[in-house]
C-alpha cells in the first residue's frame, strides 16, 4: 500500500515538473521574440544617426521603434494559467513525491535594462537615437542573462524529471514482484498439477475396473 501511494505522488510530481517546463519554455519563446524586437530597435536607432537623413525620415524610424516599444511592453503582462510570466517571482516547483520544492528563478521584464529600453525612448532625433542605442544594447545584454537564467531551469527540470520516471519504473517493478503472479511460475505449476490431477483419474478408472474383470471371470 505504501509503495501504490508513493507511486501516485511521483506521478503527480512528475505531472507539476512537466507544466513548469512547459511554463519555462513558455518564457523562453517569448524572450526570444523580445530579443528580435531589441535586434531592431537597435538597428533602427543607429539607422536614425544617420546625418543624411531628414526629420521626416527619423520620424519614421520613430514610428517603428514606438511600435517595438509596445509589442514589448505587451508581452511584459503575458501569463501562463493566470500565473505571470515575468514578474520576477520565482516558481517553487514539487520535484518529488515529499513534496521537497525547486525555486525556479524569474525573470521580471517591468524593472531593468529592457524595461528601460522599452519605455518611452524614441529615435525621432539623432540625439535621442542615441540615448536610445546605449539602453537597448543594455537591454540585450540583461535579456540574455534572462535567457540563460530560464535554459538553467528547464535543463534542472527536465533532468528531475527524467529522474521521476525512473524512481516511478523501480517502485513499480518492485511493487509488482510483491503483489503480482510470476505468470511462467504459476503455469509451470498448474501445468504439473493438471497432470498429477489427470494421472490420479486414470488410476481410479484402473482400479474400478479390475472389481469388474475379476466378477466376468467369476461368472
Amino acid at each position: 500500500m505504501r509503495f501504490d501511494a508513493q507511486i501516485s505522488r511521483i506521478g503527480a510530481a512528475k505531472g507539476n515538473v512537466g507544466n513548469a517546463i512547459s511554463f519555462s519554455q513558455t518564457q523562453d519563446g517569448y524572450l526570444s521574440k523580445v530579443g528580435k524586437a531589441l535586434d531592431r530597435m537597435g538597428e533602427l536607432a543607429v539607422l536614425s544617426q544617420d546625418a543624411t537623413k531628414t526629420a521626416t525620415d527619423h520620424a519614421l524610424y520613430d514610428k517603428e521603434f514606438t511600435a517595438l516599444e509596445g509589442y514589448v511592453n505587451n508581452i511584459k503582462t503575458k501569463d501562463f494559467n493566470g500565473v505571470c510570466l515575468f514578474n520576477g517571482a520565482t516558481l517553487n516547483v514539487t520535484i518529488d513525491g515529499d513534496g521537497t520544492k525547486f525555486g525556479a528563478a524569474g525573470v521580471n521584464l517591468s524593472s531593468g535594462a529592457v524595461n528601460t529600453a522599452t519605455t518611452t525612448l524614441g529615435v525621432a532625433t539623432a540625439a535621442a537615437a542615441a540615448t536610445a542605442l546605449t539602453a537597448v544594447k543594455a537591454g540585450i545584454d540583461e535579456l540574455a542573462g534572462f535567457r540563460a537564467t530560464i535554459g538553467a531551469n528547464i535543463s534542472r527540470l527536465e533532468n528531475t524529471s527524467s529522474n521521476l520516471s525512473v524512481l516511478k519504473d523501480n517502485i513499480s517493478a518492485a511493487n509488482s514482484r510483491i503483489k503480482d503472479v510470476d505468470v511462467a511460475e504459476e503455469s509451470a505449476n498448474f501445468a504439473r498439477q493438471n497432470i498429477l490431477v489427470q494421472s490420479g483419474t486414470a488410476m481410479l478408472a484402473q482400479a474400478n475396473a479390475l472389481p469388474q474383470s475379476a466378477l466376468r471371470l467369476i461368472g
